[in-house]
């Protein structure tokens, strides 16, 4: 529940309204952990006890739900782990749930994860069936030797299998992820990867580098990479390939057809609102009665979340009400969109006039790390490539 609202005078932080909300479910087991995951994700034993781990989370949105009150859903997000382990049945569970307890918008984009090697194409037309209208498809190489080193379960057949089943069962609108400066870094291969994924036409494709996060396998013992100016020479090469292709890059690593940009991501790029359910989602809800976000993130443990969906021992919650932090928090994003953002959505999710990051925004600008536009906070190419010591600039 929410606290008491704060008078006018007494908030730091001033919100004219309300941003777009989406929705995040976290379904988090897989087959076999990669030894570069770092997501609250674990290898399944045996059969997963889908249809109870959803009853969890309904009972998580449920408590939400005074966060929300009357706002509307407008995309839906299903990651993991590996979603599409779970049944259709399953899936219709929960978006019949959800459809019960929240108002989605009536062209809202419902996205589910899947692997190769852990969806068929009975279960792509149960999920359709269920209303899921678009598929993100975790391929990262076409070449056997780099899933294997990837920790993969599924081979290039097996990728190419996925993507003719997703297209069988209905879906037009699918994502593939590909990775790029893999171990034995080899540019040619990386960029035939790129490739075989363009012929593969979907409509949006994520390629992002291979980087070694802590607490993972990885990391633990690394794997020889590429310098940073090999990866450098595929970068440049590959995005020359996905722009020929008609993919337009509007994030980091997010490259998509007119028309089919993941309308969540988006949305949290764009500092929006979304409620984060499922064990260790991370959501995220203004307030404006309190001038102030909270940040709200659930109990990492399946089991433990199984146990307290829906209670308060479920959830932790952090409070920003502080203009520097969610001034931060809001370039952290938006400066990670190719397009940046209008200038005056700062004020709107920031909570606070333009006029408070002055300094550093010209600081930014004399470094050739973002643009002179008066009407837009978008980082350069440089920016880009130097986003962490841009973002520093505002801290």
């Amino acid at each position: 529940m929410t606290t008491a609202a704060l008078p006018t005078e007494q908030r730091l932080l001033h919100f004219p309204g309300l941003p777009p909300l989406t929705l995040y479910v976290h379904l988090p087991w897989c087959v076999r952990k990669c030894p570069y995951c770092d997501f609250n994700s674990y290898e399944a034993r045996g059969a997963v006890a889908d249809v109870a781990y959803v009853d969890s989370v309904l009972r998580d949105l449920r408590s939400e739900l005074p966060q929300v009150a009357g706002r509307a859903i407008e995309a839906v997000f299903i990651g993991g782990g590996t979603p599409s382990l779970f049944s259709g049945d399953a899936i219709a569970r929960l978006l019949d749930g959800v459809r019960s307890a929240v108002t989605l918008a009536p062209a809202a984009e419902i996205t589910l994860e899947a692997n190769p090697g852990a969806a068929d194409a009975a279960r792509f037309a149960a999920f359709r069936e269920a209303g899921v209208n678009r598929l993100s498809i975790g391929i990262q190489s076409f070449r056997d030797a780099q899933l294997r080193a990837l920790g993969r379960v599924h081979d290039a057949a097996a990728a190419r299998a996925a993507v003719a089943a997703a297209r069988a069962a209905g879906f037009d609108n699918f994502n593939i992820d590909l990775m790029y400066g893999l171990p034995g870094h080899d540019a040619e291969g990386e960029l035939a990867d790129l490739e075989h994924g363009l012929a593969l036409a979907p409509a949006h494709l994520s390629w992002y580098q291979l980087t070694i996060e802590p607490n993972t396998a990885f990391a633990r013992r690394p794997p020889p990479l590429p310098d940073d100016d090999l990866v450098a020479g595929v970068e440049e090469r590959g995005r020359a390939l996905l722009a020929a292709a008609g993919y337009a890059r509007y994030e980091i690593s997010a490259y998509a057809r007119v028309g089919r940009r993941s309308a969540h991501n988006l949305n949290y790029w764009r500092f929006g609102d979304y409620l984060g359910l499922g064990a260790g989602a991370h959501g995220k809800v203004t307030l404006p009665e309190e001038g102030a976000i909270e940040r709200r993130v659930k109990t990492r443990n399946p089991r433990t979340f199984g146990e307290q969906a829906g209670g308060a021992a479920a959830v932790s919650c952090e409070r920003i009400d502080a203009p520097r932090q969610a001034a931060l928090e809001f370039l952290l994003n938006a400066l990670r969109l190719v397009d940046g953002v209008d200038a005056q959505l700062f004020a709107a999710r920031a909570g606070q006039p333009l006029t408070a990051i002055a300094a550093a925004r010209s600081a930014a600008v004399a470094r050739g790390w973002l643009a002179p536009d008066a009407d837009a906070l978008r980082a350069t190419p440089l920016g880009i490539e130097r986003l962490n010591r841009l973002l520093e600039l505002f801290a």
